[in-house]
């Protein structure tokens, strides 16, 4: 490979976005959910959606991941048109969402809940499980490693053997991040990571964010009603009120928008 070529697919892989979404529509009994809603995200760059409650930030998500299916538009993740694809494939095909009522199995263990995570990496059936020998068994210590580097990295050892229903919740809102995580993603949804959190769980969690975009490279979409979490650590911004998106650019560029300030502020136009 030539250095120019070395060169060019760097930039390519720095520029190419992973996800673009194009004119999307999705209305429930005629009300517009999403209405014309455009944007790209880059292959590292933690993309924020921002809004009121109720102005499509969720259906945005839920379109992202195939529990919705849009009237109209198109939705290409990693090159391969989306557009009713089922939730599974989606997921099978490296896009992982945490949520922002923490969807855990509360009897379970940490390393339990980020062993579910693996499910997508299990090339191993029934009877080499019940087994246990050669295929399954490698694959299990294989996968275990993993959880255990999650574990890690999201500082969650002393919890690691711990049932996630006695843990704190800004430590169950951590294990949830690390399930995504476990999944290997192209491509992260972040719903509301910190709501509910105390200000040192809030500042836990902005630093982890960050260390999956600065040393994972994982790209990230996160929406989130923490305004200055969200100035903080997006790279872009898009503002949405009803439907639609009212600015898109850097969060300066966002927070001095007018219609940014009148619809997600609520201070009055002059």
């Amino acid at each position: 490979m030539t250095a120019q070529l070395a060169e060019d697919l760097a930039a390519r892989e720095v520029t190419d976005p992973i996800l673009t979404f194009t004119d999307v529509h999705l209305s429930f009994a005629g009300v517009k959910a999403v209405n014309g809603i455009s944007f790209e995200v880059g292959m590292r760059e933690l993309f924020a959606i921002i809004g009121p409650n109720g102005a499509g930030k969720t259906s945005v998500f839920n379109v992202l991941s195939g529990v919705y299916r849009p009237d109209a538009g198109r939705v290409v993740f990693n090159g391969v048109d989306i557009i009713g694809v089922r939730p599974h494939r989606i997921a099978a095909m490296g896009m992982s969402r945490t949520f922002q009522n923490i969807e855990l199995f509360a009897n379970l263990t940490v390393l339990d809940n980020l062993m579910l995570g693996r499910h997508n990496h299990l090339k191993y059936g029934a009877a080499s499980a019940f087994a246990w020998l050669g295929r399954a068994r490698n694959a299990e210590l294989a996968n275990r490693a993993v959880a255990e580097d999650i574990v890690d990295f999201l500082e969650l050892e002393q919890w690691r053997f711990y049932p996630v229903g006695l843990l704190p919740y800004g430590v169950q809102k951590r294990v949830e991040l690390g399930r995504a995580l476990a999944m290997e993603p192209k491509l992260l949804l972040l719903d509301e990571p910190v709501a509910g959190m105390n200000l040192e769980e809030t500042e836990d969690m902005a630093r982890f964010i960050l260390d999956i975009r600065d040393e994972l490279d994982i790209p990230m979409i996160m929406v989130e009603h923490d305004m200055g979490l969200v100035m903080d650590l997006a790279d872009r911004i898009m503002a949405v009120d009803f439907g639609k998106a009212i600015a898109t650019g850097t969060p300066t560029e966002v927070q001095n928008h007018p219609d940014v300030i009148h619809a997600y502020l609520g201070e009055e136009e002059s």
